[in-house]
């Protein structure tokens, strides 16, 4: 039976030749080719966190500032966006500082396909930030942040660790939390309501909350600790 597909289109608008110049020279340096590829970074990391649906890379690259002893593995099947990303990791190691690179690696399919793949207890922090709604009630089985994708999350991070889950559509809000709170291995961290309503100070805004936001649509912002 072929696999039924969570994401939407891959390509939009033409690159740039220099956006096509960097993805041939750096996505095969940064990209996972398959989901069972061995992750492994350019140097020692103390941690690897993992973003699914990074979009245009926005929220991962300023995590990775924040974070140097930290690696990441972020899964994008949109390749206008992961090209985005490429194109800064690209654009740091030019200027002969290749921290980015070194730290940083791409899946660009199917995210069940890797979390099925990954190591248990892998992955110290997790994040799926504003991730497609799906609106269309016959659609909704696409949504990524489901019953079996946390079964397979609450395998890949560790005792201890965190997944961290937004969106701006109340009804995919309450799903995630109603899902993430049936599944015993996750403990929902908020103490008051603003622990929800507003984004931590640690957590960087993203190109989709800032779009949310300027739309006045009130985000959600919900943190999990891996019991």
């Amino acid at each position: 039976m072929p696999r039924r597909l969570i994401f939407g289109r891959r390509r939009g608008r033409k690159l740039t030749p220099l956006g096509n110049t960097r993805m041939d020279t750096w996505l095969p340096r940064l990209e996972l080719p398959r989901a069972d590829t061995p992750v492994a970074f350019g140097r020692p990391v103390r941690a690897t966190w993992l973003e699914i649906g990074f979009g245009v890379g926005d929220h991962l690259q300023a995590q990775a500032e924040m974070h140097p002893d930290v690696g990441f593995v972020g899964v994008e099947p949109f390749l206008n966006g992961v090209a985005r990303l490429v194109g800064h990791v690209a654009e740091r190691a030019e200027t002969g500082d290749e921290s980015l690179a070194q730290r940083i690696r791409l899946f660009t399919d199917d995210a069940r396909l890797l979390l099925k793949a990954l190591p248990e207890a892998s992955i110290e922090r997790a994040f799926v930030l504003f991730p497609d709604p799906w609106p269309k009630k016959r659609h909704q089985w696409r949504r990524i942040v489901n019953p079996d994708t946390l079964v397979d999350l609450a395998r890949v991070i560790r005792p201890g660790g965190e997944l961290r889950l937004a969106t701006d559509v109340p009804d995919y809000g309450r799903g995630m939390l109603l899902h993430a709170q049936n599944q015993p291995a996750f403990r929902w961290l908020a103490e008051s309501a603003a622990d929800w309503r507003q984004r931590p100070a640690d957590w960087p805004s993203s190109k989709y909350e800032r779009k949310a936001v300027a739309a006045g649509r009130a985000c959600l912002y919900l943190r999990f600790q891996r019991v």
